[in-house]
């Protein structure tokens, strides 16, 4: 792990002293640009002491953190992957520090940490595969998948840090058509009963997909299973499904997993490999692999590769943030079920 060292510029502990939140953050840009992260390193820790004599300057020391994950080199990035940095930052750091550094320049400064496991599974995503790396074997188990993508998973939506803003667009959707109208079946909306002994666990895991747009945001969730098809669930939450679309398996497991890995309008980001995790939790949970430990990669596949996937939409407009989704599974010759999920953000 990289250590921290050097005592603090005068210059850099008089604009700790004033508190002015705009030229601490000129000053940072500078020792940014001049490559200063000693410097970096010993302002965000003044600026975290300066709370204790009631200087709010909690905001620049976390954009020290961020821009110290994002343009330091691997060793001062992985020093700020601890308990606590980051809560303010564009996204998760361990995102932040594995999009712009390869798991290499990371792992040599890394301890065994939640927050190292984390950017391992970001790495993962970027196409490392850790699955004989030493450090990732040691690693808690924060996330319950393997160490490389897996030949069925889609090429995930990343974000796109920059000093100043992040990027996350979700991924391309098919254009959606006109649908047929879809008749009531018999339903159970947000997973309030447990029809066929799996209705429950698939609502909620679908309504978590956006849980931070809910939690943290103006979201709002709904799911529904229905004994049916996918029309009949999108019915069910008391919408229509004017406008449909099937979806590859693999364009529906980047959808839920890009909202998985957002916070919508306001919510803080958990991080791609989070949005991830979600997305199998949804897959394993249709097909009843719930309580495996730890789930198997290829029954995951194949079960994804056993549902239809829709998406779809009402003919009205939508903005902000929204993920519309509805999937059916064939049961037999009487028929199947299926579930759908509507999820709105506004911005």
């Amino acid at each position: 792990m990289a250590q921290q060292g050097g005592a603090l510029s005068p210059a850099s502990a008089r604009l700790v002293e004033l508190g002015d939140l705009d030229e601490l953050t000129r000053h940072v840009n500078g020792l940014v640009a001049r490559e200063q992260w000693v410097e970096l390193s010993a302002l965000r820790d003044a600026c975290r002491s300066a709370l204790e004599r009631g200087k709010q300057l909690w905001a620049v020391s976390a954009h020290i953190e961020y821009r110290l994950c994002l343009e330091a080199p691997g060793a001062w990035a992985a020093l700020m992957l601890e308990s606590g940095s980051g809560r303010f930052a564009l996204g998760p750091l361990p995102e932040v520090a594995s999009s712009a550094h390869t798991w290499a320049e990371l792992s040599t400064h890394l301890d065994a940490t939640p927050q190292a496991a984390m950017a391992a599974h970001e790495r993962v995503l970027r196409g490392d595969d850790l699955t004989a790396d030493p450090l990732a074997r040691a690693l808690p188990e924060v996330l319950d998948l393997p160490w490389r993508l897996q030949a069925w998973e889609p090429a995930y939506a990343l974000a796109e840090y920059h000093a100043e803003s992040m990027e996350a667009p979700s991924p391309p959707l098919p254009p959606l058509r006109p649908s047929p109208a879809s008749r009531r079946a018999r339903s159970d909306v947000g997973g309030r009963s447990d029809v066929g002994g799996r209705s429950d666990i698939v609502c909620t895991a679908l309504e978590e997909l956006v849980s931070t747009w809910t939690a943290e945001s103006n979201g709002r969730a709904v799911a529904a299973r229905v004994a049916g098809g996918a029309l009949d669930a999108v019915s069910a939450l008391g919408a229509r499904a004017s406008y449909v679309a099937e979806l590859t398996p693999a364009a529906a497991m980047a959808t839920m997993a890009w909202a998985g890995a957002s916070g919508g309008a306001y919510g803080r980001r958990r991080g791609a490999a989070a949005g991830r995790f979600a997305a199998w939790w949804v897959v394993a949970a249709v097909a009843g692999l719930t309580d495996q430990y730890p789930l198997v990669a290829d029954d995951v596949g194949r079960a994804l590769e056993s549902v239809r996937w829709f998406a779809w939409g009402s003919g009205e407009p939508v903005t902000g943030w929204a993920v519309r989704l509805a999937l059916e599974v064939a049961e037999g010759p009487a028929g199947g079920s299926a579930w759908a999920v509507a999820a709105t953000d506004a911005s």
